[in-house]
């Protein structure tokens, strides 16, 4: 019988882990680096005005990527509390505080861009739009978060706590996806769906989905990044640390 060429489950170990996390973030962070500089090359400078709202609308190429971006990683902070809850594991609590920052971020983000469009394009800054309030719940839900485990000095306990926290809140993104359909909304529906033909041009699409993989590739970068500062700070007193080479923490 043969052998699998990659033993995943022994990365479930921090000391594993951590290696690995250093030799992929440099590439994650090139790749977000190149996509971000095609993506907006192509979405500032190639993809045409559009015909009712003018040179305003390219503010969608950063603010429609970082919603998406803000579900998504909520979604994978709940996953990866599914997975420490359920197997124990520890590295699984030091992910989701990895990606909480950078989540947090991304929906500040697509608020902040958010009332930057609809200023022009509704007439206010704010309005208690049903999508608009739910992706306010979520930045509460990624700072709740952030405070919650920070308070907690025992690290499996606050694990323990932002796990639940984090499998609570994730019940607020499809409430935020399927807002638009649900109620009575000012904001627009989807211009990409999966379902469906886009409703833009071919170059402005090119420009939200390269902007998109950029905004992907620099959470993975800055996760793997930040979690092996968190990977140092929790195991400081362990004998693997110790015997790391200065260069390589």
């Amino acid at each position: 019988m043969s052998q699998p060429l990659i033993n995943w489950f022994k990365f479930a170990s921090p000391a594993s882990f951590y290696p690995l996390a250093g030799k992929l973030w440099p590439w994650f962070a090139a790749l977000a680096t190149a996509f971000a500089a095609a993506g907006l090359w192509i979405s500032f400078f190639v993809a045409p005005t559009d015909f009712q709202q003018g040179e305003g609308y390219r503010i969608i190429f950063i603010h429609v990527p970082a919603s998406w971006m803000s579900m998504f990683i909520y979604c994978v902070m709940a996953f990866w509390s599914a997975i420490g809850i359920g197997f124990n594991t520890r590295l699984s609590g030091m992910m989701s505080s990895a990606l909480a920052p950078t989540g947090a971020l991304f929906a500040f983000l697509s608020l902040w861009t958010g009332a930057l469009w609809g200023k022009p394009m509704w007439g206010a800054w704010w309005v208690w739009d049903a999508r608009l309030t739910s992706e306010l719940i979520l930045l509460f839900l990624y700072l709740g978060y952030i405070a919650l485990t920070a308070a907690i000095d025992d690290p499996r306990r606050a694990d323990k706590a932002g796990a639940i926290v984090s499998l609570v809140g994730v019940i607020n993104v499809p409430i935020i996806y399927f807002s638009v359909k649900w109620w009575n909304t000012l904001h627009q529906g989807a211009s990409v769906s999966m379902t469906k033909a886009p409703t833009m041009a071919a170059t402005m699409l090119w420009g939200m989905l390269l902007m998109a993989l950029a905004f992907w590739m620099y959470s993975i970068a800055v996760a793997l990044y930040r979690v092996r500062a968190i990977i140092l700070e929790r195991e400081r007193h362990a004998t693997w640390v110790a015997e790391l080479p200065e260069m390589q923490r």
